[in-house]
């Protein structure tokens, strides 16, 4: 009934596009989420220009049969957040074991897996029960597919589906639906590195027919994205360049320094999976965005896939968003990790790379596990933080950022000429709007360039949400000196100019 419904809905939309004059508001009211055609380094959805900020589980919310994502959607929402990922069903990880992740939501307990392929009659899958059936679908996989989607739309948050993603090493490729040991199919690839390429055997026909189902079942719902593959390069990794190019060797080239991409051969595969998407919708009036998971940390594109509307860096630095804000793409800082269980570097990070001109923060918050869906499991559970509180103060960052003119932000290099003893990222619009962010700890003083006018603002603690006020001021054609509060690990000044 509740797929009947989705479907109707979704026709519904395409009618009144198809029927009615291409009017702004028609288009707003059933267009997915897509690029913002007067800024494409944010989104237009429900005929507003947004970015999308979270924490997020750890992408297992549909195949996990334990996890309750009701609980966890109305949790991201009512900490103001609007995004979430979610791995599509073609890879799990091991319970207890991968990444050192003690209660993970990617990998479900022994009989608690569901993915989009029904079970055979024939046991012996290496997570627990029967193998699967990949010329069958499960439909309580759609079911929570459906449920999932529709729910995460009702409350206002933009859903990834991560369509493929690395194996990484022989456990994860153990549980694999795609390992002929776990399926009655006989898949024809026994190296987990050339699942993701043309050189698959079989596979590559259930791997078309998987990403056509997931995208054929996602049509109704305009809150979905397509990332084609999450970290490719992790299987097929070609050295590209470094973070600090002064370690020695061998620690130089290597993680977490070593900043890698995909090679030919990942390549190749991931351009025939977005064939398949791109075909699978040609005929709709209303088509999804693509991301492409590109590299780690930070990178200048060397060339995209065609059709990918979204680059995704893991791990991103602000010089990922200023590298590559010519490509008139939306950057995404698409997962966070590695740098311990404290609040403090992970918002740091968000607020550097949204003030940069980010497109989206998506932060992996391992806070959330079965049982936990409300976000407080906060005993250590993995490479990385999450808690209620950091979730508080990402919602900070999310209304100040959904508070600006976003159709018209960009940034802007010019405006802080000099921040003493911390570092500035700043992003202006057209009539005088500036937000910026003082990454450190001071008192500072700024030595501002702004549009001539009278401006007044707030200072704003990102850690409270607290707020100071600017007493308001003259900028003339030269500099204006602006001394700061007292603040550690950061602080976000704006400023607007008063329009008479």
């Amino acid at each position: 009934m509740q797929l009947e419904m989705a479907r109707m809905r979704w026709l519904a939309a395409v009618l009144v596009v198809s029927v009615l004059p291409c009017t702004a508001q028609a288009l707003h009211s059933s267009a997915p989420i897509r690029l913002d055609p007067k800024n494409p380094h944010y989104f237009l959805y429900k005929g507003k220009a947004i970015a999308l900020i979270t924490n997020g589980e750890h992408y297992g919310s549909v195949i996990n049969a334990d996890f309750d994502y009701d609980k966890y959607l109305k949790t991201i929402e009512a900490d103001g957040l609007n995004y979430t990922r979610l791995f599509g069903g073609s890879y799990v990880e091991v319970p207890g074991a991968s990444f050192g992740i003690k209660r993970n939501t990617l990998a479900p307990a022994p009989g608690r897996l569901i993915l989009p392929w029904a079970r055979s009659a024939e046991p012996g899958y290496a997570g627990g029960g029967n193998k699967f059936d990949l010329d069958k679908w499960d439909p309580e996989y759609f079911r929570r597919l459906h449920d999932f989607l529709g729910d995460a739309e009702r409350r206002g948050i933009v859903v990834e589906i991560s369509l493929f993603s690395s194996q990484y090493g022989e456990p994860q490729w153990k549980l694999s639906p795609f390992n002929a040991t776990n399926n009655v199919n006989q898949t024809g690839v026994a190296d987990y590195k050339k699942v993701n390429t043309l050189d698959n055997g079989n596979v590559i026909d259930l791997q078309e027919r998987y990403v056509r189902k997931l995208v054929e079942e996602a049509i109704p719902y305009p809150n979905v994205i397509f990332e084609i593959q999450n970290e490719p390069w992790s299987d097929h990794p070609v050295l590209t360049d470094v973070v600090n190019p002064y370690l020695f060797p061998p620690a130089r080239d290597q993680y977490p320094n070593s900043i890698e991409v995909a090679d030919e051969a990942s390549i190749a595969w991931q351009t025939r999976v977005a064939q398949w998407i791109a075909n699978e919708e040609a005929k709709l009036p209303l088509k999804h965005l693509v991301a492409q998971c590109y590299s780690n940390f930070r990178l200048p594109v060397r060339s995209l896939i065609q059709g990918v509307d979204i680059v995704n860096f893991h791990y991103a630095y602000p010089e990922a968003v200023s590298r590559n804000y010519g490509l008139n793409k939306a950057v995404a800082y698409d997962e966070t990790g590695f740098l311990g269980r404290g609040e403090d570097p992970y918002r740091r990070q968000a607020w550097n790379f949204m003030l940069a001109g980010g497109s989206v923060f998506d932060g992996l918050d391992y806070s959330f596990s079965g049982g936990h869906e409300d976000g407080t499991d906060t005993m250590a559970n993995g490479p990385g933080g999450g808690s209620p509180e950091f979730r508080k103060e990402l919602g900070i960052l999310a209304k100040f950022i959904a508070g600006l003119p976003l159709e018209s932000m960009v940034p802007d290099n010019r405006a802080v000429a000099h921040a003493a003893g911390v570092t500035a990222h700043t992003l202006a619009g057209a009539r005088g709007v500036y937000a910026i962010y003082l990454d450190g700890n001071g008192p500072t003083s700024l030595d501002l360039r702004l549009q001539p006018g009278t401006y007044h603002g707030e200072w704003l603690d990102t850690k409270t949400g607290e707020t100071r006020p600017v007493e308001a001021f003259h900028a003339g054609a030269g500099s204006h000196k602006l001394q700061s509060p007292s603040f550690a690990n950061g602080i976000a000044l704006k400023l607007v100019r008063e329009v008479y």
